[in-house]
């Protein structure tokens, strides 16, 4: 008899291709298909200088987040991260689960807009359909982690094949749009970057996800090797998608109707055939099928860390003999999501996500401060970077959050 004992770790299974997809897929979706009309509302055709912003504002953190997931290889990242750095095992607890709660909303929110739109397309009662897809994504997520990161993986190339499709179609329809680049330049007006600053706040959401790779790092191939890669080209590949795609569409749909939309991505393909808009579609409707799923893995693995780290009951660590991930994790996060998707409203709550990954982002680069302070040693060759990098982390994502707090006096 040699079955696993029930509380074994979890197994090590993705390689740098799965993590890269894992993490494209949890940060490209759902926002990038929705968010450009309202960054435009803001920014107008600059729209696409805000997305560039907050790339520069993300890519510090991303680098923190790189050193910190070799010196920390584990669930549930950013508590651990902030508990070694910050010496503040109450803020570590706090930390992890305001993660884990947006994942759990966004889960909830993207799921009622994915019932509505598969409403079209299944005639189901719209409370059913968002039960039922909830459950089925679920069970794929307790299935196993390569299991069900190899689903998403399909999904993110869905994904990607949505955003190309949409670059494709622009550009044939209208060749000049690459000689009008220069449009997208933004005068030295206080008035110009105001809106670009606003709009900046909203495209932060749209990066929102890779920082979700630390939180499967224990179940990662040589992660001191693989994850720092995999957060870097994640970012990498997300930002220029992203200004791409936000560069066609503004230049090609008038501004008016991109900023009342909220299918933005759809305009582009007016002149399409019945076959490419339907495709279009129903790819529009994978990515936020693969948000769902993505977010639901990283919420179980951050409650599942907590446990292992005696933060939250140790039932929550318990790994399942049979398919290696944390069954009553993955159960919690269902069950919640479920309610929070049926029951209550989420829209403010969704809001207010951004908000949540800056303040959580601006203590992981603290908590990086903090370590070199220390002068902690690596335990091993690992990624490095220099003291500035979290320092300018830090210093971006607390000026984002006060502007965006600002904003709501």
């Amino acid at each position: 008899m040699s079955s696993r004992p029930e509380t074994e770790g979890l197994r090590r299974r993705l390689g740098l291709f799965h993590l890269v997809l894992y993490g494209l897929g949890v940060t490209i979706g759902a926002g990038i298909y929705v968010l450009i009309g309202l960054t435009a509302a803001e920014a107008g055709l600059y729209a696409p200088v805000s997305f560039a912003v907050a790339a520069g504002v993300v890519l510090f953190t991303g680098l923190t987040y790189a050193e910190l997931s070799t010196r920390f290889p584990v669930s549930a990242g950013e508590a651990i991260f902030v508990e070694k750095g910050l010496r503040r095992p109450q803020l570590a607890l706090l930390v992890g689960l305001l993660v884990a709660a947006s994942g759990i909303v966004s889960s909830a929110t993207i799921a009622i807009g994915a019932a509505s739109y598969l409403f079209h397309l299944i005639p189901i009662e719209p409370n059913i359909l968002t039960a039922g897809l909830i459950i089925f994504l679920g069970l794929i997520a307790a299935w196993g982690i390569l299991e069900s990161v190899t689903i998403a993986a399909f999904l993110t190339v869905a994904e990607i094949f949505g955003l190309l499709l949409v670059i494709t179609f622009a550009l044939e329809a209208d060749p000049m749009l690459i000689e009008r680049a220069g449009e997208l330049v933004p005068p030295f007006e206080t008035s110009a970057w105001s809106g670009i600053l606003s709009g900046a706040l909203l495209a932060f959401f749209a990066f929102i996800g890779f920082e979700d790779l630390a939180n499967v790092a224990e179940e990662a191939k040589q992660p001191k090797r693989t994850m720092p890669r995999a957060i870097l080209l994640t970012l990498g590949l997300s930002s220029l998608l992203y200004l791409v795609v936000v560069s066609v569409v503004v230049l090609s749909v008038p501004m008016e109707a991109l900023t009342s939309s909220a299918s933005p991505l759809l305009l582009v393909f007016e002149t399409a055939s019945p076959t490419t808009l339907l495709s279009f579609n129903l790819i529009a409707g994978l990515a936020t099928i693969n948000g769902i799923l993505i977010q639901m893995i990283m919420s179980s693995r951050v409650l599942y860390g907590l446990s292992k780290n005696h933060h939250l009951p140790t039932t929550l660590g318990k790994v399942s003999p049979i398919t290696g991930t944390p069954i009553i994790a993955t159960v919690v996060v269902v069950a919640i999501v479920l309610v929070l998707a049926l029951a209550l409203p989420v829209g403010q709550l969704a809001e207010w996500t951004s908000r949540f990954a800056l303040l959580v982002f601006a203590l992981v680069n603290a908590a990086l401060i903090g370590l070199k302070r220390q002068k902690t040693p690596l335990n091993s060759e690992g990624f490095v970077v220099p003291l500035w990098i979290p320092v300018i982390g830090f210093l971006t994502c607390a000026i984002l959050l006060i502007f965006s707090l600002a904003t709501l006096i």
